[in-house]
C-alpha cells in the first residue's frame, strides 16, 4: 500500500488508488514490468509534467520566461534552443546536462542569470537539460521548453517529439541485457509508456497549419496513446500584438479585440484537441513579470509621452524610424525598449503614461502585464491543468500501466493487470477516471457521435464550474438541478434504446456525470 509519505506527494485519491494499484501488482508481474510499474509510481508523485511547444519562432521560450518568472530559458538561436529543458522545483539553483548514456554534467548559470546558449559539448551526445529553480511556481508543475516543431533541424525536431516522450535514459551496453528474460531494464516501448508530457500548453501565431494539427496528433502517440484533448491541452495565440487589426473582420480597428477574434476562429480549427486558444503577447509578459522592465525604461517612457503627438505617431510607424529619429532619448535606450516591449507595448505605457502622469514605475510594469494576457493563460493553466491534476496524473499512469502490460507480450501478465485496472474503474470514485476517458474518446473521434452530443460530452468532461458543465452558467440552482436530471435521465435512456454499443459506453458515463452533479447541487455538502 502507499506510504503516508507517498500519500503526501500525491496529487490526489485518484493517483493514490493508482499507486496502490500498481504497489500491488508489482509483486505478481515480471521484473521489467515491475521495473515500469516503478517508474510509474516516480512520476504519480511529482508535479504536473506540462510541455509547452509550438512550431519554430512561435516565442515559446519567451513564454516559459514569462509562466516561470524569471527570464532563465535562452531566447535566441543557440545550443540551447535546440535541447528540450525541463525547469523543475528545486532547493538549489542549478542547471545539468544529461547526456544520452546517462551521465550528468553540472554547470552554472550565466552571469545574466540565464542557462548558457552555447553549451561547449557536443549536443549530439545530450539527451536533454534539467534546470532546477528555487521557484514556488514549479512545485505545482513542471514547465518542458521544446526546440520548434517545423525547423529545418531534424535532430532538434526529433528531440520534441521524443520529450512529448522523454524516455528513461539507458547505457549503450544495455541494450543487449534489456532482452535477456527476467530483466528490469525497460526496452524502448516500456520506456515510452510510462515517460512524457502530461498536459501541453500548444503556443500558436496568426495562423494555425497542417502541421499544428499533427504535432497535437502526435502528443497522442507520444504519450502513451494519452490524448491531447480538452483536459490537457490549451494553445496560445503567441505575438498577439503583431496582428493588423483591419486583417480581421468585427475588430473595429482595434489589436487586441482583433487576437481575440483570432483566437476564437483558431479554437473552433484546433478543437477538440485543445480545450481553448488564448491571446497573449509572450515578450510583455515576459518583460513585465520576470524584472526585465526597470525604473529606467519607465523614466524612457517617460520622456517619449511627453514628446509632440506627430513626432511620436511618426516614429511609432515602425522599428526603423523609432529607433533611427533624432530625439532627446538615446538610440540605444529606445532599442531596448523595443527589445522589451516591440511598438505595441511602447505606445500602450505612453498612453497610460499620458493619462495617469504620477503613475509609478511599478504601477506601469502591473498595467503591462495586464495588457499582455499572461494572467487570463495563467487562469486558465489553473484551471484546466492545475485543478484536474489529480485526474489527469492519474488518467496517464493508468494508461502507462496498461500499455506496460501490452508491451509485456505475457497474455496471463495482460489480462492480471487488465482485470485490476477494471475493478479499480467500477468503484464509485473512480467516475472522474471512466470520464476522462468517454472524454478521450469522443475528443479522439474513436467514438463517433452526433456533433450536439460530442459537443455535449466535451462540456461536461472538460469544465470544473458547474455551470459551465450544464451550459447555463450564472443559472440559479434550482434550475441547474432541474436541468441536470434531465439530462441524466435523457442519457440514460439513450444508452439503452439509441446507442451502438461503444456510444452506450460513453453514454453510461456521462448520464452518471449528470446524476452526480445533482447530487452535488442538491447537497453541496456530501
Amino acid at each position: 500500500m502507499t506510504s503516508a509519505t507517498e500519500q503526501g506527494r500525491l496529487a490526489g485519491p485518484l493517483s493514490m488508488s493508482v499507486a496502490n494499484l500498481c504497489h500491488r501488482l508489482q509483486p505478481q508481474v515480471s521484473a521489467r514490468t515491475a521495473a515500469g510499474f516503478a517508474e510509474v509510481l516516480r512520476r504519480l508523485g511529482g508535479p504536473l509534467q506540462v510541455a509547452v511547444a509550438g512550431r519554430i519562432k512561435s516565442g515559446k521560450s519567451t513564454l516559459v520566461n514569462a509562466l516561470i518568472g524569471r527570464r532563465v530559458a535562452p531566447t535566441d538561436v543557440g545550443e540551447c534552443t535546440r535541447l528540450v529543458t525541463r525547469f523543475q522545483y528545486g532547493t538549489v539553483d542549478r542547471v545539468e546536462i544529461v547526456f544520452n548514456d546517462g551521465r550528468k554534467q553540472v554547470l552554472p548559470f550565466a552571469a545574466d542569470g540565464m542557462i548558457p546558449a552555447e553549451l561547449g559539448i557536443d549536443i549530439d551526445k545530450v539527451s536533454h537539460i534539467e534546470a532546477y529553480l528555487t521557484n514556488a511556481v514549479l512545485q505545482g508543475m513542471t514547465v518542458i521548453d521544446t526546440p520548434g516543431l517545423g525547423s529545418l533541424d531534424a535532430a532538434s525536431v526529433s528531440r520534441t517529439e521524443q520529450l512529448l516522450g522523454a524516455a528513461k535514459h539507458r547505457k549503450p551496453e544495455d541494450d543487449e541485457e534489456e532482452n535477456e528474460e527476467g530483466s528490469d531494464e525497460l526496452d524502448d516501448t516500456s520506456r515510452n509508456a510510462v515517460a512524457g508530457a502530461e498536459a501541453v500548453l500548444y503556443v500558436v501565431t496568426q495562423g494555425v497549419r497542417a502541421d499544428d494539427q499533427q504535432a497535437l496528433a502526435a502528443f497522442t502517440a507520444a504519450t502513451a496513446s494519452r490524448e491531447a484533448g480538452p483536459v490537457n491541452a490549451i494553445a496560445v495565440l503567441n505575438k498577439a500584438d503583431t496582428i493588423a487589426p483591419e486583417s480581421v473582420e468585427g475588430s473595429g480597428g482595434d489589436v487586441w479585440k482583433a487576437a481575440t477574434l483570432l483566437s476564437e476562429k483558431q479554437a473552433s480549427t484546433l478543437k477538440p484537441r485543445v480545450a481553448d486558444v488564448l491571446p497573449v503577447i509572450g515578450l510583455i509578459a515576459e518583460s513585465a513579470e520576470s524584472g526585465g522592465f526597470t525604473s529606467g525604461d519607465a523614466e524612457a517612457l517617460r520622456q517619449l509621452a511627453g514628446m509632440d503627438d506627430d513626432i511620436l505617431e511618426t516614429m511609432l510607424i515602425s522599428a526603423d524610424i523609432f529607433t533611427g529619429w533624432d530625439c532627446d532619448v538615446a538610440a540605444g535606450t529606445r532599442l531596448r525598449l523595443l527589445e522589451k516591449l516591440d511598438l505595441f507595448g511602447v505606445r500602450y505605457a505612453v498612453e497610460a503614461i499620458r493619462a495617469e502622469p504620477e503613475i509609478t514605475a511599478g504601477s506601469l510594469r502591473r498595467k503591462l502585464l495586464d495588457a499582455s494576457g499572461l494572467e487570463a493563460v495563467r487562469q486558465r493553466l489553473s484551471i484546466v491543468f492545475a485543478a484536474r491534476a489529480d485526474g489527469i496524473k492519474a488518467a496517464a499512469a493508468l494508461a502507462s500501466v496498461t500499455a506496460l502490460a501490452h508491451a509485456s507480450g505475457d497474455q496471463a501478465e495482460r489480462q492480471r493487470v487488465h482485470d485490476a485496472i477494471e475493478v479499480l474503474l467500477a468503484k464509485p470514485e473512480a467516475h472522474q477516471l471512466r470520464l476522462l476517458e468517454a472524454l478521450t474518446l469522443v475528443a479522439s473521434g474513436a467514438v463517433d457521435m452526433p456533433e450536439d452530443l460530442s459537443e455535449e460530452v466535451l462540456r461536461v468532461g472538460s469544465n470544473a464550474d458547474i455551470g459551465a458543465q450544464l451550459g447555463k452558467p450564472g443559472a440559479p440552482r434550482a434550475d441547474l438541478a432541474a436541468h441536470a436530471l434531465e439530462r441524466a435521465g435523457w442519457w440514460r435512456s439513450f444508452a439503452s434504446f439509441g446507442a451502438t454499443p461503444a456510444q452506450s459506453r460513453v453514454a453510461h458515463v456521462v448520464h452518471r456525470a449528470y446524476f452526480l452533479i445533482w447530487q452535488q447541487i442538491r447537497d453541496p455538502l456530501a
